[in-house]
């Protein structure tokens, strides 16, 4: 089954608030090998300009990863998880992700292509923190294999 085109352009509901933990983040920090102290040490995030330990870039995709849920839970979006590879990630930030951030993120499906037998879904997760200021907007784009 092709994924549906008629999702292009649809917005799924707010994900509920993740609130950013400490160890949260120095544990991300620790898996992609972050070395900043920045990213492990609340003084030296705050000489930095930072209100607390600053999660590394991708951090985002642990936000993001709930909107993602929401758009492969889709009945009709015609996506079929199993035929999923993940063909692209970008991030653009307004502000970093520190410690304590309360985040909500919105998903929109931007565009959905054919190539092929293969389609391929690129979502756009708008990331707001509890004041609903923008921090980052998260770019996927997934490819759905088609039948082989």
């Amino acid at each position: 089954m092709p994924v549906n085109p008629d999702i292009q352009g649809r917005v799924f509901p707010p994900t509920p608030p993740y609130l950013v933990g400490r160890e949260k983040v120095r544990e991300f920090a620790r898996a992609v090998f972050a070395t900043s102290d920045i990213n492990y040490d609340p003084d030296a995030a705050r000489a930095a300009g930072h209100a607390d330990i600053v999660a590394p870039p991708t951090f985002a995709v642990v936000v993001q990863e709930a909107t993602l849920a929401q758009l492969l839970a889709e009945p009709d979006a015609g996506i079929d998880f199993t035929r999923v590879v993940h063909g692209d990630q970008r991030f653009s930030y307004t502000r970093p992700i520190v410690a304590g951030d309360e985040l909500t993120a919105t998903l929109t499906v931007a565009s959905v292509k054919s190539l092929g037998g293969h389609s391929m879904v690129t979502a756009e997760s708008s990331i707001v923190d509890a004041h609903g200021a923008h921090v980052v907007t998260a770019t996927s784009t997934l490819v759905v294999r088609g039948d082989e």
